[in-house]
């Protein structure tokens, strides 16, 4: 793989980690609203905006609030809210006062939460739904649980900002193939080094206004988008949700320059007769799942922007970008973004990492961390990959059982789980089916109890109060057996259109 140094950076650029010696991510927001106050920061829906100099005096104040309500540096807090102004500002506060944040999908349902909570054992949490406020006191009736405005007395604020670079930050809930979900543990060291990479990768400046649409628990809108716009002193426009009138609207009232998306959101923008507005940004970054290289040129052939495909995951937020001033090339991710090291190891070759960037470990699973990373502390990523003939890297296919639908993580495994208690199925595999829309739309087979009737609506149903909806099986297909080898294990790659194929379809 090309050495780091050859990657997207400005020609003669030297890449440090530490951001000129801040070593920290809420240190170098710092030398943003100490040094330019009054500069425009965020934008919300409903015309709120926030300056930097708002920010630090929100975020400090917001930090009394929760230090007055009992917690230390190294509490964890989880995070459960839809994209807001006081979000933001709960968010910045935890990492400014040492707090670890647990972000959790809003659309985690009971059991889900119930995870997340047993095994992070956070002291606080932060939702902005009653009902996922129950379900966390159901599990721990001890925790203080707060809306995102923090509606406490205020207190002085502890000392801020004093996290030592290698203190855990985040940490962000990947699943395993067993299907319960691990905690990657993500220092202040960990998210500066990512997002200084992106800084000098995108030519990120204070002049660039991003349009932020995706949410603020999934590591693409929050460990890039808001903290790479608060390192750069960049300004973000900062919307609940993504719909396409809206995200045009942004991009004209705010003259925008950038947008970050998966390819899901970049289908839909480009079935709309307004995509053509699309021309006056400066850049489009794609992400979180393979962008299909048809949706790249249809793209490119109505907006004249060549989208600037990138690929990170959770336990080491960016790893490889197309280049900003070079080639972009459709179906690769690019080269190797500064301070990041790629290898490919193994036959069929994996894509192992290491730098600045990449998680210590999960989150009280040593066992784990000993099957994850090599010897030398390379992080085995779980991605196939292969090089084009200029270097640029390919995802192949994973080595570990995956599906990426909408940009979300789904592992069969979790979702199979959950369909086994369902008294009318005998048995089932999960799997997931090629869409252009949502890359992988997941799709159950399905042997039904004898006398039963299974349906997808049904099954939807049934997974309502167990799965987040993203995971819920988008289509269903009932056949009589599942196909098994000699062994008895199931062979998911004969399932195929709703049939089981022969051994050998040829």
């Amino acid at each position: 793989m090309p050495p780091a140094d050859k990657g997207p950076l400005n020609p003669g650029t030297e890449f440090d980690p530490t951001a000129g010696g801040h070593g920290s991510l809420v240190r170098s927001w710092g030398a943003h609203w100490d040094t330019d106050p009054e500069r425009p920061c965020l934008f919300f829906a409903g015309g709120r905006a926030i300056r930097y100099g708002e920010l630090e005096a929100a975020s400090r104040r917001a930090a009394g609030r929760l230090h007055g309500a009992g917690l230390i540096p190294g509490d964890r807090v989880l995070i459960s809210a839809a994209s807001s102004a006081e979000l933001v500002i709960a968010h910045v506060a935890c990492l400014r006062g040492g707090w670890v944040v647990v972000p959790a999908n809003t659309a985690y349902r009971q059991a889900e939460l119930a995870h997340l909570m047993a095994d992070a054992r956070p002291r606080a949490a932060i939702v902005d739904d009653p009902q996922r406020g129950r379900w966390i006191r159901d599990q721990d009736k001890s925790i203080q649980v707060f809306s995102p405005d923090l509606p406490l007395a205020d207190a002085p604020a502890p000392e801020l900002d004093t996290a030592d670079p290698m203190d855990p930050a985040l940490i962000g809930y990947t699943s395993g193939t067993t299907g319960q979900p691990k905690g990657a543990v993500l220092s202040h060291a960990n998210l500066l080094a990512s997002v200084e990479a992106l800084r000098l990768a995108w030519r990120w400046t204070p002049q660039d206004r991003l349009v932020l649409t995706l949410p603020l628990f999934h590591m693409h809108g929050l460990g890039v988008g808001l903290h790479g716009t608060l390192h750069a002193g960049a300004s973000a426009v900062v919307l609940p949700g993504f719909e396409p009138n809206a995200v045009f609207e942004a991009i004209a009232d705010h003259e925008a320059s950038l947008f970050f998306g998966v390819p899901t959101l970049y289908h839909r923008l480009v079935e709309s007769a307004r995509v053509g507005e699309l021309s006056r940004l400066r850049l489009c970054i794609s992400g979180s799942a393979p962008l299909p290289a048809e949706l790249h040129t249809r793209f490119e052939s109505l907006t004249g922007q060549r989208i600037v495909e990138r690929y990170g995951m959770t336990e080491t937020v960016m790893l490889a970008s197309n280049p900003v001033d070079g080639e972009r090339r459709p179906g690769t991710v690019g080269l190797p973004l500064p301070g990041v090291e790629i290898r490919l190891a193994g036959d069929p070759a994996e894509i192992e990492v290491r730098g600045a960037n990449v998680f210590a470990g999960y989150w009280e699973r040593p066992e784990a961390n000993t099957e994850a990373f090599r010897d030398d502390g390379f992080f085995r990523t779980g991605d196939l990959g292969q090089l084009d003939d200029a270097g640029y890297l390919v995802i192949s296919g994973r080595a570990r059982e995956l599906l990426i639908s909408g940009g979300y993580n789904v592992y069969p495994r979790e979702v199979e789980e959950a369909l086994a208690e369902h008294t009318g199925i005998a048995e089932c595999a999960v799997v997931g089916t090629p869409s252009a829309e949502w890359g992988d739309s997941i799709t159950a087979y399905v042997v039904a109890q004898t006398g039963a009737e299974i349906t997808a609506e049904a099954i939807r149903s049934f997974l309502a109060q167990r799965l987040a909806p993203y995971k819920h099986p988008r289509l269903v297909h009932c056949i009589e057996a599942l196909p098994r080898n000699a062994l008895g294990k199931v062979q998911k790659h004969r399932l195929e259109a709703g049939r089981v194929l022969d051994e050998d379809p040829a």
